[in-house]
């Protein structure tokens, strides 16, 4: 699991950003694709909270920091960063969230915390596979898979067992 997809324990939350900016950067290098200014700066703040940020949440930060940007600005760079893999969408949230494993071909997982927000991507082949090969004894073409999983974080789960 890479340093960055750790919201529930301790780490360096700037560090994860600063990495997964270098990340993007590489990887729209390698795809010969431009990063814009926008582009980088919606990727940063959607990076800035482990909490998956919706269009208009992102929009209200740009706003905020002085950019001109309207709704349409702000969904371009959204569809930009979710063509090349570099954000994932919660469709149960209508959100954003950064992708952990950017320029890795895998299935989205995600532990979203039903208290706090937060948001853990996860990998597991085994998963992944179990999912295939049920949908695979139904004749059934898997083109893209994302799993969502509803809860309690850590820290939430403690609260609630100490009221």
């Amino acid at each position: 699991m890479s340093a960055h997809a750790l919201p529930y324990r301790p780490h360096n939350h700037q560090a994860c950003v600063t990495q997964a900016l270098a990340d993007a950067r590489s990887i729209c290098q390698r795809q010969n694709v431009r990063l814009t200014p926008t582009r980088e700066r919606v990727l940063e703040l959607i990076w800035q909270s482990h909490r998956p940020l919706g269009a208009y949440d992102v929009l209200a930060k740009l706003t905020s920091d002085g950019h001109n940007a309207a709704p349409p600005t702000v969904y371009r760079a959204l569809d930009f960063l979710l063509q090349h893999g570099l954000v994932h969408r919660i469709a149960s949230l209508n959100a954003f969230t950064g992708c952990a494993h950017a320029g890795e071909h895998h299935t989205g997982m995600f532990l979203i915390c039903r208290a706090c927000g937060n948001v853990l991507e996860l990998t597991d082949a085994s998963v992944s596979a179990a999912i295939h090969n049920a949908a695979d004894a139904e004749a059934f073409k898997v083109e893209t898979m994302t799993l969502e999983v509803a809860g309690l974080c850590p820290g939430c789960h403690a609260e609630k067992q100490h009221e």
